[in-house]
C-alpha cells in the first residue's frame, strides 16, 4: 500500500502545483525554460504512475475489502465507461463536446474514477480512486482563482466531435480487448466475469 499512496503522493502532487501556487510554477517555468519545465513533470508523472500501477497490483494481492458492488453497478459502470474516452479527447479535439463541459478531461477523470469508486470495494481501490476523484475536484475548483493553461489542440474543425468520440470508442475496445487487463492484471467485469 505504501508504493501506492507513494505514487499518488508523487504525480497528483505534480499535476497540483498549478492549484497550489500557480505563480510559483510560472516563476520555474520561465527560469527552466517551457521544454525543461515539460520533461521534468513528464518525467515524475511517469514515475508516480509506475508506482501507482506497481503498488495497487501488489495492494490487490492481499486486498482489505470494504464493500461489494450489487451486479447492477456494474452493469452500469460498463454502459457508462464508453462516455469517459470521447470526453479526455474531446480536450485536444475542440468542438461541441468541450463547449459544453468545459473541462472535458476533468469531468471525464471525475466519471472515470466514480465509476470505479462504485465498483470496486477494497482499501486501494478506495484510496486509488478516491485520491484521483477529490484531486479532479479540487482542480475545477481552483479554475476559480487560477487561470487554465492552454494545451496544445487540434485547429477548430466541424469533424473534431467525431474524432473524439471514434478515438475514445477505440481505446474502449482495446481495454475490453484484453487492454485493461493487461494494464491492471484485471479483467473487465462483465456480468459473466467474477467480480474481482
Amino acid at each position: 500500500m505504501h508504493l501506492l499512496i507513494a505514487g499518488l503522493v508523487l504525480f497528483l502532487g505534480v499535476h497540483s502545483i498549478s492549484i497550489v501556487n500557480y505563480r510559483w510554477r510560472e516563476a520555474m517555468v520561465d527560469k527552466l525554460g517551457a521544454g525543461a519545465w515539460r520533461a521534468l513533470h513528464s518525467l515524475f508523472s511517469v514515475a508516480g504512475l509506475v508506482l501507482i500501477v506497481y503498488g495497487f497490483g501488489r495492494a490487490r494481492e492481499d486486498p482489505v475489502v470494504l464493500y461489494v458492488a450489487p451486479i447492477w453497478v456494474r452493469d452500469t459502470m460498463i454502459m457508462v465507461m464508453p462516455l469517459v474516452f470521447p470526453m479526455v479527447f474531446a480536450a485536444y479535439f475542440p468542438g461541441l463536446i468541450s463547449a459544453v463541459l468545459k473541462h472535458p478531461m476533468l469531468v471525464g477523470v471525475k466519471l472515470w474514477a466514480t465509476l470505479h469508486l462504485l465498483v470496486n470495494g477494497s482499501v486501494a481501490d478506495v484510496v486509488l480512486f478516491g485520491s484521483v476523484l477529490a484531486w479532479a475536484v479540487v482542480d475545477r475548483i481552483s479554475f476559480r482563482w487560477r487561470p487554465a493553461h492552454p494545451i496544445r489542440t487540434a485547429p477548430p474543425w466541424k469533424w473534431n466531435d467525431a474524432i473524439a468520440i471514434l478515438l475514445g470508442f477505440a481505446v474502449y475496445v482495446a481495454l475490453v480487448a484484453g487492454g485493461h487487463q493487461w494494464i491492471t492484471g484485471l479483467p473487465i467485469p462483465f456480468r459473466h466475469a467474477r467480480p474481482g
